[in-house]
């Protein structure tokens, strides 16, 4: 028998994972503080939830809050359509259509969403007339601008313009993320460069578009509150009108915030799923969806982790 045989094992019973009482320790003490910090908010006489619950589903603040949510949907929309637009021209082999998309990003990531907003409030002082027609002619269509560029108008005249240089970057970035393989191979099979992009770039760029464009979807949901100062009703508008009724600020905006709260949360586990849509055929794993991700928490909670290296602890 050789020397080096190895020696008989001395474990008389299975191994168990290593334990960490640090781990325990510090979530215990996270625990701690996120009870007190929750309790001191409950607690707290000046939040006056009464009043919180009082006008939470006052009607006009549900009023305002769907004047939000169809603002938010409106903008994206069309900040995305216009967006997928400016990229493709930023795209394409056309130097005047290149520099054209290039300088509208330029320009609308460099002014601030409040100074568009208040910009395009006042444009019937530089464009007093909106004309309809073909350049250097007499024009088909004319009108006041002010008939029709209301504050609601223009606020949405000004998220639209802001949120469509932010997404022509997103798309950009989703389509050049996709390997320049698949468009080789798209022209080896003949397909134009039209049919190359709608069947088989964009689809495969949404994986990466997805995740920036919920971001940003989030972020347009909050800069939507941004109108009110332009007297448009949207949710914080309409907690604006009450307090200043009955100067009860402070559970007025937690109204508001509240409402900004559930419907970002809504928004995120929709992505979740929008996400995972997109990720057939990409990954053998599909992503957990919200459900699926709480429950693998709470398991971790109570179990320890499968990727630690087991000790050698025998049981006693």
């Amino acid at each position: 028998m050789s020397a080096t045989a190895a020696a008989p094992s001395t474990v008389t019973g299975p191994l168990r994972p290593r334990r960490h009482p640090g781990r325990v320790v510090v979530g215990a003490v996270a625990i701690l503080f996120f009870a007190d910090l929750l309790y001191r908010i409950a607690m707290n006489e000046g939040f006056q939830w009464d009043v919180v619950g009082q006008y939470f589903t006052a009607p006009i603040i549900m009023k305002g809050l769907v004047s939000t949510i169809w603002l938010t949907i409106a903008t994206v929309v069309l900040g995305f359509f216009f967006g997928t637009l400016l990229a493709v021209a930023r795209l394409s082999q056309n130097v005047v259509l290149q520099s054209l998309s290039w300088g509208y990003v330029w320009f609308f990531r460099s002014v601030p969403l409040l100074v568009l907003i208040l910009f395009t409030f006042n444009i019937g002082y530089l464009v007093p007339v909106i004309e309809i027609g073909l350049p250097f002619m007499e024009p088909w269509i004319s009108m006041p601008t002010n008939s029709v560029i209301t504050p609601l108008g223009a606020g949405l005249l000004a998220l639209t313009l802001h949120e469509a240089a932010y997404a022509a970057e997103i798309v950009r970035g989703g389509i050049l993320g996709v390997d320049q393989g698949q468009f080789e191979a798209a022209s080896a099979l003949g397909m134009s460069r039209r049919r190359t992009m709608l069947r088989i770039v964009i689809p495969q760029a949404m994986r990466s578009i997805i995740p920036s464009a919920g971001n940003q979807l989030i972020g347009m949901l909050k800069g939507t509150s941004m109108v009110s100062v332009i007297a448009v009703g949207d949710l914080l508008y309409s907690a604006q009108t009450v307090y200043n009724r009955t100067f009860q600020v402070v559970p007025l905006l937690m109204v508001a915030t509240l409402w900004y709260v559930i419907v970002t949360t809504v928004m995120a586990w929709g992505q979740y799923y929008v996400e995972r849509y997109f990720a057939r055929g990409a990954t053998r794993q599909m992503p957990l969806t919200p459900l699926q991700w709480l429950r693998g928490r709470v398991g971790a909670l109570s179990r320890p982790s499968a990727a630690e290296p087991a000790g050698t602890e025998a049981r006693p």
